[in-house]
This record gives structure tokens, sequence and C-alpha cells, in this order.
């Protein structure tokens, strides 16, 4: 089976030749996918195993950060591309900082911690490693490894296996873990009627799932209707649809690394 890396470097290569419109957003998604990737081949094949402990694990991963941050001063938009130059500008403490304060203290916000930390994290889902130092809330709407916040919602045909047939995918370490249909993933609101479910025709197999209690929404992959989807991926092409629904006053629960 292909690494899951390589599925999202595909699937995203494959959906930015259908679609002009979103063919710049996804390229630069693959690009980060990219370096994501070889950040994860490295980690895992760096001769002092992974601990768990992101101060101890420092070293392993705070040599990746130059690389990527240089890649974003070459190719990224203005804004992040001067805020790579100044952590590259204030060396090893910046970066430590940086990747210390996004681990313990995570934010959709911090776009380079979440680039760096997200194969970090899943290179411990990988090695069955589990954290040591993030002292994050537990509950039922949080990933059961490390604490991350949902990504995406995952739909499947309800089985035995998995009552519901609904999961939530993290968006720090991409673990999947199920969860009711019927339930906001941010409030935990389960009545109906405080409840919305929104979809386009243009994108069949995503939709929008907003609560008008806490005003928080995620979008959906249904994989009973495209079973190819790769859901972080598609969830980033669907980016039309966060934007009516942002327009309509509702807040992400996880923006995804283009920033929506």
């Amino acid at each position: 089976m292909r690494d899951s890396w390589e599925k999202r470097i595909d699937r995203a290569l494959e959906l930015a030749g259908r679609d002009a419109a979103a063919r710049p957003l996804l390229d630069a998604y693959r690009r980060l996918l990219i370096l994501q990737r070889d950040c994860h081949a490295s980690l895992r094949a760096h001769p002092e195993p992974l601990t768990g402990s992101l101060e101890r694990d420092l070293i392993a991963l705070r040599v990746h950060v130059p690389h990527i941050l240089k890649d974003v001063v070459a190719t990224g938009p203005p804004r992040l591309a001067e805020e790579a130059r100044q952590i590259i500008a204030a060396g090893n403490h910046a970066i430590d900082v940086l990747l210390l304060t996004g681990w313990h203290t995570p934010s959709d916000e911090h776009f380079f911690a979440r680039v760096i930390l997200q194969p970090y994290a899943n290179c411990l889902v990988t090695l069955r490693v589990r954290p040591l130092d993030r002292d994050l809330p537990h509950a039922d709407n949080v990933c059961p490894f490390c604490g991350g916040a949902p990504q995406v919602s995952i739909l499947q045909n309800a089985s035995d296996a998995e009552p519901g047939g609904r999961q939530l995918q993290c968006g720090t370490c991409f673990t999947t873990w199920p969860f009711r249909r019927l339930l906001c993933a941010r409030c935990g609101e389960d009545d109906e009627r405080k409840l919305g479910y929104f979809h386009s025709p243009a994108y069949d197999h995503l939709r929008v799932d907003a609560c008008d209690t806490c005003r928080h929404y995620l979008k959906s992959v249904d994989l009973s209707r495209l079973g190819l989807a790769v859901p972080v991926v598609d969830e980033v092409a669907g980016a039309p649809l966060d934007l009516w629904t942002h327009e309509r006053g509702y807040e992400k629960i996880e923006l995804n690394l283009v920033g929506l």
C-alpha cells in the first residue's frame, strides 16, 4: 500500500488538474505535502528514536525547519515569506520556541508550527509512540492520540464495526476516531433543529456540517459517494464551501494548512 503522504500528494495533483480555479491552492498545498513527506521520512530514519517528548525530540526535528522556511521564502505569499525570513534570522532559539508553543498551546493560526508538527505527530502515530508532554483536554471530540482538534469529518456506510458510519480526522496527527453523526463536533449539540447540513452539486461528496448553537462548522467527505477521495485533500479542494459558510457567520473548528 502506498504511504499516506504519497496518496495526499497524488490526490492534490489529480484534483489540481481537474479544477483550474482551485489549482493555485492545490499546487501550494501539494508543495507543503512534499516538504512534510520528506520531514516524516527523515524523522522515521533518524538514528535516535523519537521519545514523544517534543523537548527531547527537538534535535531531530529542528534540522528540517530551515529547509521548509527557505522554501516558503522562495515560493510563499509575501506575508508568510517575510515571517519565514524573520524566523530564519532569529536562529535556533526562535525555532524551538515556535515548535514548543505550537505543541503545547496549539492554534490553527500558527502556520509554520503546524507545517512542521504535523509530520512529527504523524510519525509518532506510525511508530506507536504516545505524546508524553502534550497536556490537552481529553474528550470525545478531540483526537484520542494527541488531543488535536478535528480537521474533517469522514462519512461511510454504517456497519456493525462503525455504527453511524462517521469518523473525525485529527488536524495534527491525522488519526481518525468514531463520532456520532447527529452531534456537533465543537460543542456537542445534538438537537437536529440546530444542526445544519449544506451541500452543493458542484462538490457531490462534500458537505458542510454547521451548528447554530456554537456557530462553528467542519466539512464532511462522504466516501460512500466517492471512495477515491483523500479527506484532508478533498477538504482543501472544497474551498468555495468554506467561503460560502464564512459569509453566513460560521467559524471553522480547525483551519486547514491553506488557511480555510
